[in-house]
């Protein structure tokens, strides 16, 4: 039995949730099995043709309308995707990023003539996604970004760098976010729509050395009067793209504490499942008062946690999640992340900090969480503003 012993929401309960789990379940078991998964650690990457596996299998673009080649599911469908990817520990995997966050600009922003065009391809595995926001001098603040998008003819030209890029190396389609107007400022931003291939003056810099998340390609990305067509630019119209991205928020930030979430849950019963085992003074670690006040009480909080969490997932599949409880989610949930694994590590004594144990790859890749979707003090300002 789970530590944290929620019963699914009655949402997730439908026939076909389940039986779209079990084939999502089955295909990792079959397309990343530990060794390959090993493989994308030690380069630093997931390779392309997984992509294209997991398109033909119907598990990218779960969302997107069927007229355009999605399968026109809901984000109950992005869920399976993310918990059956976390329980088979297929790391690397950009799904979050390309099914929850990116394709939805596409579907929700997107002129018919750009869904038509880009959106079968995204569904496919043809085109991965990144969306290049985060400068070097700039970080969270969006409406200062440097990199410029210039009228040229029948087109733009973007020019300008960023950095922290999920999936940098592979994407062959990104979504810059630019200025069309520098006097400006949110009004000033548009999201351009680029396809990587043959595009003069695009260039990818280095893969980055992270603390964690190792199959996960984060690179920087340099444009040097890159030329992008007009009908490129999301959604037809210039000076829309800050509003655009604002709108996408709440989800994307759902979908970081649902992560948070998953790794509560497993550094719990790999953390129990330990100390029962694990002996010390003639005793199982377990035995002490210590360790079970302070699982317990992280199973307190990690079961409050879950059952917020699912309360907000009701509320986004309602069009209910606004932006104050998408930042108390992605806050609170992300610093209890950070705190459980912490504790759970500490339990596990010296081998806690040996690699190999599930518990410290749990630790490097958790402490981003509080950084990434906007940092912790940008979601304790949102919450602020609503009191």
């Amino acid at each position: 039995m789970p530590v944290i012993d929620v019963p699914d929401p009655e949402f997730m309960q439908d026939e076909e949730i389940a039986v779209f789990r079990d084939a999502v379940g089955k295909f990792f078991e079959q397309h990343a099995p530990a060794k390959r998964v090993e493989s994308w650690r030690e380069n630093g990457q997931v390779d392309r043709e997984f992509w294209q596996e997991a398109g033909a299998a119907g598990i990218l673009g779960m969302t997107v309308p069927e007229e355009y080649g999605g399968h026109g599911g809901d984000f109950r469908h992005d869920l399976v995707v993310l918990d059956q990817q976390a329980a088979k520990e297929v790391d690397g995997f950009a799904s979050s990023l390309h099914n929850v966050i990116i394709l939805p600009y596409i579907v929700r922003h997107g002129t018919e003539e750009q869904k038509k065009r880009w959106l079968p391809r995204l569904v496919s595995g043809e085109l991965i996604s990144a969306i290049a926001m985060t400068e070097p001098g700039v970080g969270s603040d969006l409406q200062n970004v440097a990199t410029t998008a210039v009228k040229d003819g029948n087109g733009y030209r973007i020019n300008g760098a960023k950095t922290f890029i999920s999936s940098g190396q592979l994407a062959n389609f990104i979504v810059v976010v630019a200025k069309t107007d520098p006097n400006e400022r949110a009004k000033g931003i548009s999201l351009m729509c680029l396809e990587t291939e043959g595009a003069e003056g695009f260039r990818r810099g280095k893969k980055l050395d992270k603390v964690g998340m190792d199959a996960a390609d984060t690179s920087e990305l340099f444009f040097d009067d890159v030329f992008v067509p007009a009908d490129n630019v999301l959604g037809g119209e210039e000076g829309r793209g800050f509003y655009q991205l604002m709108g996408e928020l709440p989800q994307e930030r759902l979908v970081i504490a649902v992560g948070a979430m998953s790794t509560i849950e497993k550094a719990l019963d790999t953390t129990v499942e330990y100390v029962k085992q694990r002996k010390a003074f003639g005793q199982t670690i377990w035995d002490f008062q210590n360790t079970q006040f302070v699982l317990a009480d992280l199973k307190a909080r990690g079961t409050a946690a879950k059952v917020f969490l699912n309360d907000c997932i009701a509320k986004l599949l309602r069009g209910e999640l606004d932006v104050t409880t998408a930042s108390i989610a992605k806050y609170w949930l992300t610093e209890l992340q950070g705190e459980v694994v912490d504790k759970c590590l500490q339990l596990h004594g010296g081998w806690g900090y040996i690699n190999e144990y599930p518990i410290a790859k749990m630790f490097r890749d958790s402490r981003v969480t509080r950084i990434f979707g906007g940092s912790n003090e940008i979601m304790k300002m949102l919450i602020a503003r609503s009191m």
